[in-house]
């Protein structure tokens, strides 16, 4: 890798992280009339969406660095790190939200497509010949 790629590398990762942390924040957002307009209190966990959209999105930049090893999935792993552990007892062992199906399907959505992105990409390298040195 050039040494411009790490410096890449390290910003999708804080991305990474970043976006995990609102993800984590914003999921237990409803329609009660506090921050959104009152429609009965419906959950709205718009975060979900988003970390089906741009957690692949960072997983595949960090894949055309280096395609050939994990590195490539960095972003996706340290995004399912964090989620986790902001889920299970983030900071000082303090839930930030009440665990309900929620937070399963923000962990699928974030997690199951950049899983897809990484073997794709995990894929094409393998099938790309060698070139001789």
């Amino acid at each position: 890798m050039r040494p411009g790629d790490w410096a890449v590398l390290v910003v999708l990762v804080l991305d990474a992280i970043l976006l995990a942390v609102v993800d984590i924040v914003f999921l237990p957002a409803r329609f009660d009339g506090e921050v959104l307009p009152d429609l009965g209190g419906f959950p709205f966990p718009i975060t979900i969406l988003l970390a089906a959209v741009t957690t692949p999105l960072l997983v595949r930049a960090a894949a055309r660095l280096r395609p050939v090893t994990w590195i490539g999935g960095l972003p996706g792993f340290v995004w399912l790190a964090v989620s986790l552990w902001l889920t299970v007892g983030g900071p000082g062992g303090e839930f930030l939200v009440y665990p309900d199906w929620r937070i399963l399907a923000l962990l699928a959505a974030g997690a199951l497509p950049s899983a897809v992105v990484l073997g794709n990409a995990l894929g094409r390298a393998a099938r790309q010949p060698v070139s001789g040195g």
